[in-house]
């Protein structure tokens, strides 16, 4: 079986910040917007950090304030985003 890394993956690991937004969801969104999404728990939004950044827990930050996902990051500026959960 081969396995193959995320396309949104380099070979170094980047920041995941975790929290919730305003509305309680959770939020799970790469510290330059590469990559992100929504989620309804603590629990999918960890493993989609997790498989986005190639499985290295130490990188997740989760955050005690709210965090809203920002798909007009500058990292994204002007590219289709098309790595949304």
């Amino acid at each position: 079986m081969k396995l193959v890394e995320p396309p949104s993956c380099s070979s170094t690991s980047s920041i995941v910040f975790i929290g919730r937004n305003r509305r309680g969801q959770w939020v799970a969104q790469e510290q330059n917007g590469l990559y992100g999404g929504l989620f309804v728990n603590r629990a999918q939004a960890v493993k989609y950090a997790l498989f986005e950044n190639g499985q290295h827990p130490e990188m997740l930050v989760e955050l005690s304030r709210e965090i809203e996902l920002d798909m007009h990051s500058r990292a994204t500026a002007g590219m289709p985003v098309s790595r949304v959960a």
